[in-house]
């Protein structure tokens, strides 16, 4: 059942699929449409799983399900890790590497490998005060609060001296 992501509980489980380029306006209006599609039919065990989206930056695409109401389960979880690896064939981006990392420069945001986040770190190039992307959050409120974050109160921090 799909729903406006901005109506679900702090508590919802997120999933964060950070792409490796921007979208255009065409391909976020087609990919709206296709996740409009696949979480209004998406279900665990025949239930209805209350789920929203969000685009943020162009760039990152957001998932929410309301589980104090259904809980994914692991054939929902597969559901849409296929459906999410059909966009990344259809629109010819990497949205599951998992050892990419994501960042602010200015209004730009910046796509590296954590090999080249790492070399950065070490020639200063980034700091403790770079706004970063921290795709491990769980649920809404972690995202709200700790999603961009300075390098500093993130995972990213262990690179940074």
């Amino acid at each position: 059942m799909l729903v406006d992501f901005n109506t679900l509980p702090e508590d919802s489980r997120v999933w964060i699929y950070q792409a490796n380029r921007s979208f255009t306006d065409d391909e976020i209006s087609e990919i709206e449409s296709k996740l409009d599609t696949f979480i209004s039919n998406w279900t665990a065990h025949g239930a209805d799983l209350q789920s929203g989206y969000i685009i943020k930056y162009r760039r990152f695409i957001v998932i929410a399900i309301n589980q104090s109401l259904s809980t994914a389960t692991g054939c929902s979880i597969d559901a849409s890790v296929h459906f999410i690896q059909q966009l990344e064939k259809d629109y010819n981006v990497d949205l599951l590497d998992k050892m990419n990392v994501s960042y602010k420069q200015g209004d730009f945001i910046a796509y590296k490998t954590l090999l080249d986040f790492k070399k950065m770190a070490k020639e200063k190039a980034v700091s403790k005060n770079t706004i970063v992307f921290n795709n491990l959050v769980n649920n809404i409120a972690e995202f709200n609060e700790n999603w961009e974050v300075p390098a500093s109160d993130s995972w990213h921090s262990r690179f940074i001296k």
